[in-house]
């Protein structure tokens, strides 16, 4: 039975549409990308204005939107240990419009102790690069009487959780880089938080607390003073900001390898043609001269990286911290 001549040119039109529908359903996305940025973006940073955190997120907001030709805006959005940033990032529309500065203690450590997080680590999220880091240093009072990272070693050896160590907070990179260190030496160091690295060094200088561990950026102006001693540097170099201070292989600990890195993300669907060209600006402002110069001064290392390769380092420290993070315990009170 022969269809009649109007259904034949239905199933024609039908057929045809479903041919072009394939190339023309891609087009809003591709063109999407292809006008990025045609507005405003918006950076989200998960710490209050002020701090090393914001500083870095100001730089880079700055410098992408001379590169792209439209405003990028700061937005601070702290709490929760940055879960409400990166939450709120998480939801974004995936259109290139919202990024966010991430965090190794927002992706790598925070997933390890909250189990009800409303995001995943390795899957909200489009990693674009890594953009700074800086590494850790431990530091003594000078009332502890050591002059090396192998006589602290000593002394807490010889009195097992009688020495105290300060650190930015409970959960923190600075609480875990210490808990990493105890491990690594064999030693039992009594961890006591603050809400902060000000008041964590305030109570190192004060004596009331024998050790602090947090980055260079905190505690390079105060060992320069004189007013606290260094032991180690969280790295396989030394830092020209601190030249007197060795490194971790030097020190004895070479495997007290430790940094909070810095990198930019937006949401999970973005396309890859937006990841592309921010990644490529990102790279253009890390190359810059003025770029090292500019945060040289405060210990932050410029740096790089592909999206795979952020990707990997986003996994591979969320499953170091996780075992760094269950043989100290750590929680989140």
């Amino acid at each position: 039975m022969s269809l009649p001549s109007t259904a034949k040119r239905l199933l024609a039109a039908v057929a045809a549409f479903g041919i072009l529908a394939g190339p023309f359903a891609a087009a809003p996305a591709h063109a999407q990308a292809a006008n990025w940025p045609a507005k405003q973006l918006t950076l989200i940073v998960p710490f209050p204005p002020g701090g090393g955190a914001d500083t870095i997120g100001r730089f880079y907001a700055e410098q992408l939107s001379a590169a792209l030709g439209q405003p990028v805006v700061v937005e601070n959005k702290p709490g929760a240990g940055t879960a409400i940033a990166a939450e709120y990032v998480a939801k974004a529309a995936p259109d290139g419009y919202t990024l966010s500065l991430a965090t190794a203690g927002q992706l790598t450590i925070l997933p390890n102790l909250a189990k009800e997080l409303r995001f995943d680590p390795e899957k909200s999220f489009a990693p674009v690069s890594v953009v700074a880091s800086i590494p850790n240093v431990i530091a003594v009072n000078g009332n502890l009487g050591v002059n090396s990272l192998q006589e602290l070693i000593a002394a807490a050896k010889a009195k097992p959780g009688a020495i105290t160590y300060s650190s930015c907070g409970n959960g923190t990179l600075c609480h875990l880089a210490g808990e990493l260190f105890k491990s690594l030496a064999g030693v039992d160091l009594l961890h006591v938080p603050y809400k902060g690295s000000a008041p964590a060094i305030t109570a190192l200088l004060g004596g009331e607390v024998d050790v602090s561990v947090d980055t260079l950026t905190i505690l390079s102006p105060q060992i320069r003073a004189g007013k606290v001693k260094g032991l180690v540097l969280s790295t396989a170099e030394r830092s020209p900001l601190l030249p007197d201070v060795p490194s971790a292989a030097e020190a004895g600990v070479p495997d007290f390898i430790t940094s909070g890195w810095f990198g930019i993300v937006l949401p999970a669907g973005t396309p890859n043609a937006i990841v592309e060209r921010l990644n490529g600006e990102i790279a253009k402002i890390a190359k810059a001269p003025s770029t090292s110069e500019r945060f040289a001064q405060n210990g932050i290392t410029v740096e790089y990286t592909s999206p795979a390769q952020f990707a990997s380092l986003i996994h591979d420290d969320r499953v170091r911290w996780g075992k760094v993070v269950a043989a100290s315990g750590a929680k989140i009170e």
